[in-house]
């Protein structure tokens, strides 16, 4: 919905839900989605239990803001075309097919492309998030005749995931003379029990910056975007790596990007592998050193080798920027957590980045480390990019009364994506001169 357009009015029932902490053994690190599997035999089918994320599609305000956005055909779609699928290959194309689809109409609606279908407004991610979810929860609600295992099941989910947040779709022009090559990330909405109205403005701006080639004082830039969960698992089983390992070589530049603190932009210098806990969109808490590959080699730290200097001088936009160089750590040979204002002391043990302990902090660690991992650290600046918290209007702040959108929460969100283009600019520059 743009400012000054009809109000989209729900009120939310059921609210009040705590986010608990529900402990879990944390899948290996790297971990693949299980490989494609031939047919089980008939009969086999079983429908899968849906997650805490699918489950929150029955309240009223991710139908009205899928109603609002014409998303609300989307799964029932995927539902008609699973219907003539008689094989676990045929399914398997129309999954990804649909997933891939989802995707390019997100990003086309954020860009001004084809029809709005409805008075949401095009910047909103919120779109995306839920259709994927009613997506995910018909794949595991199917129960076709064929029979489909477990081990099926999950791929199909898997490949759904992937296909429609973009990561199956980064592709850099090869060979354009002069064009720089960014990848740029963001994620789904979080902390959903406490409201269930929120938008990830990183999301939205990976959706509004997708394909698009922008204006640097070094030329052009093209840049790509995906977008990852809130889920602890998927982090452990390797989503981040995966996704990244393939471009990194080919890039220029890369940030991740998320939601932060109220009423400002952090570039974080320092990233810790550090999980503290809080409950994700599953309401799965972890707590932990984050898992990764070859933890033998594992460092406590990472940095970040974006042009700092320059992105926090540059005028970008109506949001202060700020070179976040606090942590939080373990002193060698102390027990207790101590805050560094000036980032991590020789031989500490990691307990926040700058960017927290949560999934911020860890894509970028992972993304980081990753980057150091390929020896890229001295040829490839890369790092994380907090944003403001998307922020509703004066008098639409209560969830149980308020509504899934306002004019101001909409200008927050606009501003916020056009600052993430004007920094990734600025950042295209300052690395190259």
């Amino acid at each position: 919905m743009a400012p000054g357009s009809p109000r989209v009015r729900a009120r939310i029932l059921g609210l009040g839900l705590a986010l608990t902490a529900c402990l879990s053994v944390p899948a290996p690190a790297g971990a693949a989605t299980p490989a494609a599997s031939p047919p089980a035999a008939a009969g086999t089918s079983s429908v899968a239990a849906l997650t805490a994320e699918e489950l929150r599609l029955d309240r009223a305000v991710p139908r009205e803001i899928l109603a609002a956005s014409g998303f609300d055909a989307v799964a029932p779609e995927l539902a008609r075309r699973l219907g003539t699928a008689h094989s676990y290959a045929q399914a398997r194309r129309v999954v990804v097919g649909e997933g891939s689809a989802l995707w390019r109409r997100a990003v086309d609606r954020a860009q001004g492309r084809g029809p709005a279908g409805g008075e949401l407004s095009r910047d909103d991610d919120r779109p995306l998030y839920w259709a994927r979810l009613a997506m995910s929860r018909q794949v595991r609600e199917w129960n076709p005749g064929f029979g489909l295992n477990e081990a099926q099941r999950a791929a199909l989910v898997g490949d759904l995931e992937r296909t429609s947040r973009g990561q199956a779709d980064l592709r850099h022009p090869p060979g354009a003379k002069g064009l720089k090559r960014v990848l740029v990330t963001g994620f789904d909405p979080f902390t959903l029990d406490r409201d269930v109205r929120i938008s990830n403005p990183s999301g939205a701006s990976a959706l509004a910056l997708d394909g698009t080639v922008i204006e640097t004082a070094q030329g052009p830039a093209r840049i790509e975007t995906a977008v990852f969960p809130v889920r602890w698992r998927d982090f452990s089983e390797g989503t981040v790596e995966r996704t990244l390992r393939p471009y990194l070589r080919q890039v220029d530049l890369f940030t991740t990007v998320s939601q932060g603190r109220v009423g400002r932009f952090d570039v974080e210098r320092t990233n810790g592998a550090w999980r503290g806990g809080f409950p994700d969109n599953e309401n799965v808490s972890r707590t932990e050193t984050v898992p990764v590959a070859d933890p033998s080699s594992q460092p406590q730290w990472t940095t970040t080798t974006l042009p700092y200097r320059e992105i926090v001088a540059a005028d970008t936009g109506r949001f202060p920027v700020y070179d976040n160089t606090s942590v939080t750590e373990i002193p060698a040979g102390g027990t207790a957590p101590v805050v560094r204002p000036d980032g991590p002391t020789a031989g500490s043990t990691a307990r926040a980045g700058g960017g927290g302990d949560y999934l911020s902090n860890e894509i970028a660690y992972r993304a980081t480390l990753l980057r150091d991992r390929l020896g890229l650290r001295e040829a490839l600046p890369g790092g994380h990019v907090h944003t403001p918290v998307l922020q509703f209007g004066a008098g639409n702040t209560d969830p149980a009364t308020g509504t899934v959108t306002d004019p101001e929460f909409v200008r927050n969100r606009l501003d916020i994506i056009a600052q993430v283009r004007a920094i990734v600019a600025v950042a295209v520059s300052g690395a190259a001169g």
